[in-house]
């Protein structure tokens, strides 16, 4: 039998394909559009490995770094143009927006769906995301009541900002943009639960459970729904050779970190050797789903975010358990990476699935 990670379908195949009449001229060139659009993701990977792509050559560097200096001199160009017009800014600027919403779309109808390029992609979405936060907030919010903590008029903006990412999303599909999504809606109910309850009166407080307006627990909830959507995406994809695999990609990056914030924040406000066994038991329930699901970066979210936490608000130079903590989780993640491959293996013939298996990529017991 042909080894199937050398069997491939030439161009010359496509072309004998098309006049046979098996294939149309148009999905031949979908179809190759696709396998060159996954290549530089997936072709030097190991059996099991995660794909992960920012660019694809130092083309798409140069032309990043081309729309950031465009980006800038577009922004500096508004300043000229609303000092010019002091008495009409509301409207030069509304009119600014618009035509640089415009400009962004083109170019991404340009760089995106017809070169298909992948960090441009993601440039250009947080360009787009950034633009229509800023033009919808200039409408809508009020300065007199931002100036006295009241946030109210911002979320109307976010959520039409949101929406406008998902349109943006519907027409480019572009899988960044997922985390650009959830990460709004993550504003947005923060900013909500603030004019309900009274604004926080420390960043520890928007997260630790026991803290007052309910914002840890917005938090996680926001964190588990982000979690079920990437795996609704992962789930429709098990074999990781789609786009629909990029979404549940970023999307977990997301999830990760706002689940274990609050869980987190909450043991380590205890600073107790209790909390931190409990941080290292909650880890390995982390690690046991992402290697379930076969996804290294919703662990790598949760225990980079873990650490970067400690750090920020705990010096290890302060509290030595916290430095035995993160020398742990380390340890922990080299081993697990060193063998991720026979380890998940060896917990899908353990763990009874059933019917769920069917979603989940398949094992590859050597790593």
């Amino acid at each position: 039998m042909a080894d199937p990670r050398t069997a491939f379908i030439s161009p010359d195949d496509l072309r004998a394909a098309v006049g046979a009449g098996v294939l149309k001229e148009g999905q031949a060139a979908a179809l190759t559009a696709l396998a060159h659009s996954r290549r530089g993701a997936r072709e030097d990977l190991s059996a099991g490995d995660e794909p992960f792509e920012l660019f694809r050559g130092f083309n798409e560097i140069f032309i990043m770094v081309g729309l950031c200096i465009l980006g800038a001199g577009w922004i500096g160009l508004a300043f000229w143009v609303l000092y010019a017009n002091p008495e009409t800014w509301r409207l030069t600027l509304s009119t600014y927006m618009v035509v640089t919403v415009a400009m962004i779309w083109l170019m991404s109808e340009y760089f995106i769906r017809y070169r298909r390029m992948v960090g441009p992609a993601i440039l250009l979405s947080i360009m787009f995301a950034a633009t229509a936060a800023f033009g919808l907030s200039q409408w809508r919010a009020q300065v007199f009541m931002l100036a006295r903590e009241d946030f109210s008029s911002l979320i109307l903006p976010g959520l039409l900002t949101v929406v406008a990412v998902f349109i943006y999303w519907l027409r480019f599909k572009v899988p960044f943009a997922m985390a650009l999504m959830a990460l709004g809606l993550f504003g947005t109910a923060l900013l909500l639960t603030a004019t309900r309850n009274g604004s926080p009166r420390s960043i520890s407080e928007l997260f630790v459970l026991s803290g007052g307006g309910g914002f840890g627990l917005i938090t996680l909830a926001l964190g588990l729904a982000t979690f079920a959507v990437a795996m609704i995406f992962d789930g429709s994809d098990p074999h990781r050779v789609t786009r629909r695999s990029a979404q549940g990609f970023w999307l977990h990056l997301v999830a990760a970190p706002m689940i274990i914030n609050t869980v987190a924040l909450t043991l380590l406000a205890r600073e107790s050797h209790a909390a931190n066994l409990t941080i290292l038991g909650l880890m390995a329930l982390f690690a046991v789903i992402a290697v379930v699901i076969d996804r290294r970066s919703f662990l790598l979210a949760a225990i980079g975010y873990t650490v970067s936490v400690i750090l920020t608000l705990n010096p290890i130079t302060e509290n030595q358990s916290f430095a035995g903590l993160i020398l742990a989780l380390g340890l922990f993640l080299v081993l697990l990476g060193a063998f991720w491959a026979p380890i998940r293996a060896a917990l899908l013939r353990v763990i009874p699935l059933g019917r769920l298996r069917r979603f989940l990529p398949p094992a590859h017991p050597i790593g």
